[in-house]
């Protein structure tokens, strides 16, 4: 029994100690930045095997990623090593991480086992890992992956393991005993909502890129943006729902006079300065609010900021 006891207590002993790894994503405009952390007793991490789906898109690019072994980063792909890197039969080196006949990188080919679609497709795997010499440049316990750039039609994209392709491995060739994952991400969305090719693209840029100016209205469950029509809080008013009235005049009065650096840009129905003193909200938006004066939805066409109105 003593002996049991003395095994069991040796085997705990060297037991290997688990690490919580986490994975973290976030966009940049159309651009996801993945990264890592590794917590508890500094383990280190070996390789990932990640799965990255877009919703309602394509993904287009995956870049900024290390690249060659000994570098303090990940840059051993095993499925584009296997098919397009060359080891020197002579020294055991690689001649070129460039790639051939393919480029070198770690999107795994989408004919491997449980491996997405690759680039220009809705999902990409993701497979990287780290190797270096004893007292060489080991990766850090936190950093960047790579990034994943998605086309316009995405919303969403989810981070997975990929289990079949090895999901994420330490030095000790152990799974972490906790894997946290971001999930799905939502893209953020794309603040150029007017047309830069617009005759007033510059005052929009001026007055700080208003969304007023925009096809999507102010109140989200409108039908249209008619803020150049003198509806300048985006909102229906009263029971009758006139799109056009007394807060529209009050945002008018206001402003009145005023030049873009103090002017409320959604009072600045035609979106241009009036006469040598630069006025932005003036006569000519007096007329548009009186002449939509007390109208709803049905009788304006809902579509401020799909259509240039130059003078």
């Amino acid at each position: 029994m003593k002996t049991l006891i003395l095994a069991v207590t040796v085997l705990l002993l060297a037991a290997p100690v688990w690490a919580t790894v986490t994975i973290t994503a976030e966009f940049d405009g159309k651009e996801l930045t993945i990264g890592y952390t590794s917590v508890n007793e500094g383990q280190l991490i070996r390789a990932f095997a990640l799965d990255v789906a877009a919703t309602g898109g394509n993904i287009i690019a995956v870049g900024d990623y290390a690249i060659g072994d000994d570098n303090g980063g990940y840059g051993i792909f095993p499925s584009s090593f296997r098919d397009n890197i060359v080891v020197n039969p002579e020294t055991g080196e690689v001649d070129s991480w460039v790639g051939s006949p393919n480029p070198y990188t770690p999107v795994a080919d989408p004919c491997d086992p449980d491996a997405l679609g690759g680039i220009g497709t809705p999902g990409v795997t993701i497979e990287m890992g780290s190797l270096y010499p004893e007292g060489g440049s080991a990766p850090a316990t936190s950093g960047t992956l790579c990034t994943v750039t998605v086309d316009d039609d995405v919303t969403e994209v989810c981070i997975t393991a990929n289990a079949i392709r090895g999901n994420v491995v330490l030095e000790d060739a152990n799974e972490p005993e906790t894997l946290v994952l971001p999930g799905c991400v939502q893209v953020p969305p794309d603040d150029e909502c007017f047309p830069p090719s617009f005759t007033t693209y510059a005052d929009w840029v001026t007055y700080g890129k208003p969304k007023c100016w925009c096809n999507t209205a102010a109140d989200p469950t409108a039908t249209g943006n008619y803020q150049c029509d003198g509806d300048g809080d985006g909102t229906a008013e009263g029971v009758l729902k006139r799109r056009v009235y007394q807060k529209d005049l009050d945002m008018l009065i206001l402003n009145w006079t005023r030049k873009i650096d103090t002017a409320d840009p959604c009072a600045d129905f035609d979106h241009k300065a009036e006469g040598v003193l630069k006025r932005r909200v003036y006569q000519k938006d007096l007329d548009i609010l009186i002449a939509h004066w007390t109208f709803k939805d049905t009788q304006l066409d809902g579509k401020c900021g799909t259509i240039d109105r130059p003078e």
